[in-house]
């Protein structure tokens, strides 16, 4: 009966440890999009008050 919990507890360890692991690579995956994103905005934003800049110093 030891031996069996000892297996369970293992097992449950192992699949924790897991989940632990694979919460941490999505939650990094999450903030490089958001960071990204953020990059994204800001440099349409810039590349459109330079077009606009552009424009009307003619």
């Amino acid at each position: 009966m030891g031996r069996l919990l000892l297996k369970i507890g293992v097992g449950l360890a192992v699949v924790l440890a897991l989940f632990w692991l694979l919460s941490i690579v999505i939650g990094v995956l999450v903030w490089v999009l958001v960071i990204a994103s953020v990059i994204g905005v800001v440099w349409l934003g810039v590349t459109m008050l330079r077009s606009d800049a552009g424009d009307s110093g003619r």
